[in-house]
């Protein structure tokens, strides 16, 4: 067999963790990436700033304050334990709302990038023919912003399923709840199983390449789809 069970499963893990982080960013990053695009308060830099900081922070120093701020001592973890829920360190839902932060820049640069491009036009003349900013979005900004919402997907879901720092740092390495596949690569170089860990850095690797490849073709027809528009 190509792949142990602990394999498949840290796979699977993995693969629902990137789908529900890209979902919930493609709700929560439009809005952010909307107002970034269009306002010109004098709070988008620090905003902008803020979003784009998991590009450059450490993962672990992001992981770390997470951490603190989830514990039963932190604000959130007040917050859980006053509506009684488990804290969320070590668990897979702590694990997702730490990777929809890392990954919230992947998402919202995107989005932010093709929402400019489409200017202020097309929003103004739907504002003169009765449409409400909302109805204008949804016929007019978000057709036109599909080829930026693939982009945006695509980098986002591939972003999370490389996550190793915060993952390890948040969700710790508990089989079926959060370790994923780079925690299980890891777990093998560390137990000197050498082979086991060259058959799952090949599937990532395999994975991380496809990925690119669609993105860069993709890219051009997007570019013409946008300018067509």
């Amino acid at each position: 067999m190509l792949l142990g069970d602990s394999d498949i499963q840290a796979i699977w893990l993995t693969v629902r963790l990137a789908t529900i982080v890209t979902v919930v960013l493609l709700v929560v990053g439009t809005p952010i990436a909307w107002w970034l695009a269009r306002s010109r308060s004098r709070w988008k830099g620090p905003i902008a700033a803020t979003v784009a900081l998991p590009l450059i922070l450490p993962p672990s120093v992001l992981g770390f304050y997470m951490l603190l701020a989830m514990g039963e001592n932190g604000p959130v973890g007040h917050l859980t334990r006053a509506l009684g829920i488990e804290p969320l360190p070590f668990t897979f839902w702590g694990l997702v709302i730490a990777s929809v932060f890392y990954s919230l820049p992947f998402m919202v640069q995107p989005l932010q990038n093709v929402f400019e491009s489409i200017g202020n036009r097309p929003m103004e003349v739907a504002a003169t023919l009765g449409a409400s900013p909302l109805d204008a979005f949804f016929s007019i900004a978000l057709p036109m912003s599909l080829p930026g919402y693939l982009t945006a997907s695509i980098l986002t879901f591939a972003h999370t399923v490389g996550e190793f720092g915060v993952v390890l740092m948040i969700g710790g390495n508990i089989p079926g709840v959060s370790r994923v596949a780079s925690v299980q690569i890891y777990d093998h170089v560390e137990a000197l199983e050498y082979a086991e860990a060259h058959r799952m850095a090949a599937v990532m690797l395999i994975f991380s390449f496809l990925v690119l490849l669609a993105l860069y073709a993709w890219r051009p027809n997007s570019l013409k789809m946008t300018r067509r528009d």
